[in-house]
C-alpha cells in the first residue's frame, strides 16, 4: 500500500469528522475503557514469545496496556498473510519516516474516526472504497484540488457530497 493510500484513508476519516458539530456525540471524547490488568509472559503462547522475545525481560515493568497492545498485535501478525505482512512492514516503514507532528494528526483523525457511529465510519469506508476505484491520475487531481481549497470551500464541497448521498445510502458489501 501507498503512503497516498494511508494518507487517503486519515483524510477521509478527517474529512467526514471535520464537518460535525463540535458538541455532537461524535466529536466527544470516547468514554474511558476499563483498565487494562497485567498479562503473564507465560500466558503468551511460544509464537507470541518468540515474536516479542526482546520484551521478555522487561516485560513484567511493562505497563498493562502496553503488554495487552503488545500481545493483541503479535497474534494479529501470527494471523496475517506473507502478504499482509509485507504491506504492513511498509506502512510501518512509512509511519517512522513521517514528522511527529504528521503521526500525531492522523492519531487524531484516526480516533476521531473510531468515535464516529457505526454507521458513518461505513459510509466512510464506502466512500474511500470508491475513491480507491478512480485512476490514478485523477485521484492526484482531487487530491491537489482538494489541497488547493480554503477552509470554507472544503466544508462547502463535504456539505454538498453530504446532501448528495446521505450517510445512510450506502449498503455494505
Amino acid at each position: 500500500m501507498s503512503k497516498a493510500w494511508f494518507m487517503v484513508g486519515a483524510l477521509a476519516a478527517g474529512v467526514a469528522f471535520a464537518s460535525l458539530p463540535a458538541g455532537s456525540a461524535c466529536a466527544q471524547a470516547a468514554p474511558p475503557a476499563e483498565a487494562a490488568q497485567p498479562r503473564d509472559w507465560q500466558s503468551l503462547s511460544p509464537q507470541q514469545q518468540d515474536l516479542l522475545k526482546g520484551y521478555r525481560d522487561s516485560w513484567g515493568s511493562l505497563p498493562p496496556e502496553r503488554q495487552q497492545s503488545l500481545a493483541r498485535g503479535s497474534n494479529r501478525w501470527l494471523q496475517m498473510t506473507p502478504e499482509q505482512r509485507t504491506g504492513a512492514q511498509q506502512r510501518f516503514a512509512q509511519w517512522r519516516a513521517m514528522p511527529p507532528e504528521q503521526r500525531q494528526e492522523l492519531r487524531q483523525r484516526w480516533q476521531a474516526f473510531r468515535r464516529l457511529p457505526p454507521e458513518q465510519q461505513q459510509h466512510v469506508r464506502e466512500s474511500f472504497r470508491q475513491f480507491k476505484q478512480i485512476p490514478q491520475e485523477r485521484r492526484q487531481e482531487l487530491r491537489r484540488q482538494w489541497h488547493q481549497m480554503s477552509p470554507e470551500q472544503r466544508s462547502r464541497t463535504i456539505q454538498q457530497h453530504r446532501a448528495q448521498h446521505p450517510a445512510g445510502a450506502h449498503k455494505p458489501r
